[in-house]
């Protein structure tokens, strides 16, 4: 049976790697598994925020169908992928973010080891090492394994920051080493959906350091997987939980905010340097994908898809578009959002936006937020822009195609008024499909499913 080793990043942007578009410097370990893999360009997670990304992964479900929308655990009875494959005679583990799957026991984890084995989950070395180790035993018993390597970085604090500075001694940042290259403020180009801020810029470039030292952990349980000479019977996949935590991605449903770097190496299915530019595909479609792998029936009530028809280099039908949500903070504030996208437009609904309650997240912490808010006092569009993240609009609608950084919400637009009621459609049948409970909600909102025909007021 084939090995799985899940490897993952803590809030990593979908273009941050070079492999998907990134600084050809940023991610030299990550850019040589995508030279041996596959890529997916089109890959999303089902909700921008860690335990409910990550808790959907494991269940292949929907985050209101699991039961964990926020940072809580998931509902009683519900399958998880660590069940099909214990079943099948594997031995799993976890590094690093332990408890952001809960409850913990339910998984059955046969090794874990969180951030405080692992140099506060940012120390390569470490990482290798708990790796190498769980490999080994696993060979020596003569049993295949599933691995869930998950990178701290970079999630904030970033690397460098004044942050860090405050959130760790000078004891718990000995326990990690700086990055293998670290970024300099005048050296980045700032993401086109933020401001060009010299505080945005200097973050950013923290931000990329931090990446670098994910991309060096990446590498070095890479390293322990050759070492043990089980790299080609074993499934790797990377991809982040999330996109990087700055305004407008984070704990929100833009599509920098969902958008994943999936890389895929599995020898003897994969095409080396192969890359899918246009299927949708969604973190959900990783547990019948790892049920293929091991040879296991998918169980009943998955929500993903299987991704092993397009990595033998096949096409699928039903690829045209992704749905994403967002339920609640890591604060446990509600803030809910649906979202549906194709190759050309992505629409939004807020269903807490009523013109008084105001956004806050963890991605308004540290520099950029603060600076946005300054340059916001000289400069009219940047008011508009920080204005509009705090309350949003009922409806956002966007040209992905000429507004990848969603600046322009064209909701109002009465030339894209059919446009407008196809996608109100397709979320609401959506929504009705899974058993949203809000779905309801959002057809009493934005018109009943006969009336969702185009109108550009909701």
């Amino acid at each position: 049976m084939t090995n799985i080793l899940l490897i993952t990043a803590d809030d990593m942007d979908g273009n941050t790697p070079g492999s998907f578009g990134g600084p050809e410097d940023a991610t030299p370990h990550l850019d040589r598994l995508a030279a041996d893999g596959m890529t997916f360009h089109r890959g999303h997670v089902p909700a921008a925020v860690c335990q409910p990304s990550r808790s959907a992964l494991m269940t292949g479900r929907w985050p209101h169908r699991n039961g964990a929308e926020g940072f809580e655990p998931i509902n009683d009875g519900i399958g998880v992928i660590t069940d099909q494959l214990k079943d099948a005679g594997y031995t799993v583990g976890i590094l690093g973010k332990v408890g952001h799957i809960q409850p913990v026991e339910r998984f059955g984890w046969d090794m874990a080891a969180d951030m405080r084995q692992l140099g506060l989950g940012r120390n390569p070395e470490a990482y290798a090492s708990r790796a190498e180790e769980f490999m080994t035993g696993a060979a020596r018993e003569g049993r295949p394994w599933f691995l869930m390597a998950n990178a701290h970085d970079p999630h904030r604090p970033f690397h460098g920051s004044e942050q860090e500075r405050g959130f760790w001694t000078d004891q718990e940042r000995s326990e990690y080493p700086e990055p293998s290259k670290v970024f300099s403020a005048d050296e980045v180009d700032v993401p086109n959906f933020l401001p060009d801020l010299p505080g945005v810029r200097a973050e950013y470039a923290e931000y990329l350091s931090s990446s670098r030292r994910c991309d060096d952990v990446v590498g070095a349980v890479l390293s322990a997987l050759e070492r043990t000479g089980g790299a080609d019977e074993t499934l790797v996949i990377f991809i982040s939980d999330n996109g990087m935590a700055f305004p407008f991605a984070k704990a929100n449903c833009y599509l920098r905010s969902t958008l994943t770097p999936l890389i895929v190496r599995w020898p003897g299915v994969t095409t080396p340097g192969s890359s899918n530019d246009d299927a949708f595909v969604n973190m959900l479609d990783l547990f019948p994908t790892f049920c293929d792998a091991a040879g296991v029936p998918v169980p009943e009530g998955i929500d993903g898809k299987s991704l092993t028809p397009l990595l033998a280099g096949g096409e699928e039908q039903g690829r045209d578009e992704v749905f994403t949500v967002f339920h609640e903070t890591s604060a446990k504030q509600r803030f809910e959002m649906r979202c549906v996208q194709d190759a050309r437009y992505g629409y939004i609904w807020n269903g807490w936006a009523d013109g008084s309650m105001q956004y806050r997240a963890e991605n308004m912490w540290g520099l950029s937020w603060p600076a946005m808010l300054q340059a916001a006092e000289n400069d009219e569009s940047i008011r508009e822009r920080a204005d509009f993240y705090l309350t949003r609009a009922p409806e956002e609608l966007y040209d992905l195609a000429v507004d990848p950084g969603c600046l322009n919400n064209l909701a109002q637009d009465p030339a894209l008024a059919p446009i407008l009621g196809k996608k109100r459609s397709t979320l609401a049948a959506w929504m009705t499909s899974t058993g949203d409970p809000l779905a309801q909600v959002f057809r009493s909102t934005v018109g009943s499913a006969n009336e969702l025909t185009g109108s550009s007021n909701p």
